[in-house]
């Protein structure tokens, strides 16, 4: 190569990264990111201790990456050169057979763990009530055969069974529900959550634990509401080459009343809302997407009152619980402050059910709110 095209080729990449930095800098900042499901960075902020951290240039190139022009084409872009050299995993998501995305599960903190399990505990001794516990493996665990070969993950069901030997809670098998379907569509392939049907297995894992009768799928109808789902997988990893999933609902909504809570106000809610599917994250179907408090109500059942401390798993679940349940109540620890055991007694709750998927509750930092 001559140094005057060495020469051109440099200039011509300079003028590109310039031209790139200048239309960047012209345009508005982006309020979201749609394909990726979330808010971009903020400007940073200018201090001492920011420089001296390096928490300002840190923000900076997120900044900087988040609002460059074309960002979604050169997440695409990246993915792609990813999947061309041979590399089977992007942004921590694994590129798995069947078109299949998973996310990786690092091994969790056991100390951390360990804290936490206190906190059941606590609350297992402050109510009068039954409390069960449950942990929801990770499509890296049950889906273990679609992984790339030595993809490394954590071996969950060595810390669920090591978590479960420690409580005093009552515990509920969601392992051997779910592995006993693991040929079965029970999770999404381009989102964390686990579908309809896998919920359904889950439902019946925790009526088996409670000693109520299971249900039926067969007693069902399953809809299809969206074969357009592309989850938080699809977001996260810049793949944009698989097919979609589909939402299925097999619970019919009849004598359903959802109440949500937002800042303590009631306000209607509803099992499904249409309205979601015409976003980009259409999980929120299910009961509307994130709240600090949702109760479900049956109409005409004599089934207990329920609370579910939970994660968004139970959005989905939520529809089959209301089946042998007359009150269902979902407290999200992450938006909710409201003392638990005072929250049982105000509320006439018969049995308390807390309930996470694997990576979540491996990463919460609101389980302290348990023992209050």
């Amino acid at each position: 190569m001559s140094k005057k095209f060495s020469v051109f080729l440099t200039v011509l990449f300079c003028a590109f990264i310039g031209c790139m930095s200048v239309v960047s800098l012209l345009l508005p900042d982006k309020d979201f990111l749609p394909l990726e499901n979330r808010f971009p960075q903020k400007p940073p902020k200018l201090t001492v201790e920011n420089l001296g951290s390096g928490k300002f240039m840190e923000e900076a190139e997120d900044y900087v990456s988040d609002h460059i022009v074309g960002r979604d084409f050169w997440v695409a872009a990246k993915a792609w050169s990813e999947r061309l050299s041979g590399k089977r995993e992007n942004n921590g998501i694994y590129f798995g057979k069947q078109n299949t995305l998973i996310n990786r599960v690092d091994e969790p903190d056991l100390d951390k763990l360990d804290k936490d399990m206190g906190y059941v505990d606590t609350l297992t001794g402050n109510v009068s009530v039954p409390v069960y516990f449950g942990l929801i493996p990770s499509a890296a665990e049950i889906w273990a055969d679609r992984l790339p070969a030595g993809a490394p993950t954590a071996d969950e069901k060595a810390v669920i069974d090591r978590l479960y030997f420690s409580t005093g809670a009552s515990t509920i098998d969601l392992y051997s529900a779910l592995s006993a379907h693991s040929g079965e569509d029970i999770y999404y392939r381009t989102d964390h959550h686990w579908t309809s049907l896998g919920a359904y297995y889950g439902a019946n894992a925790v009526l088996e634990a409670m000693g109520l009768a299971p249900l039926d799928l067969n007693q069902y109808q399953k809809t299809t509401v969206t074969d357009q789902f592309n989850g938080t997988l699809f977001s996260s990893s810049g793949v944009r080459w698989l097919p979609p999933d589909r939402i299925d609902t097999y619970v019919p909504d009849e004598g359903i009343k959802v109440t949500a809570y937002f800042n303590g106000a009631p306000e209607e809610g509803s099992l499904y809302v249409e309205e979601k599917l015409e976003v980009k994250d259409k999980y929120a179907y299910f009961l509307g997407g994130n709240q600090p408090l949702c109760v479900v109500e049956k109409e005409g059942s004599d089934g207990p009152r329920v609370l579910l401390i939970r994660d968004s798993y139970s959005d989905s679940l939520a529809p089959f619980l209301t089946e042998r349940f007359s009150e269902l109540h979902l407290f999200d620890l992450r938006y909710n402050m409201t003392s638990v055991k005072d929250y049982v007694e105000e509320n006439s709750i018969d049995t308390v059910i807390v309930l996470y998927s694997f990576p979540n509750f491996s990463s919460d930092d609101k389980l302290f709110l348990l023992s209050r």
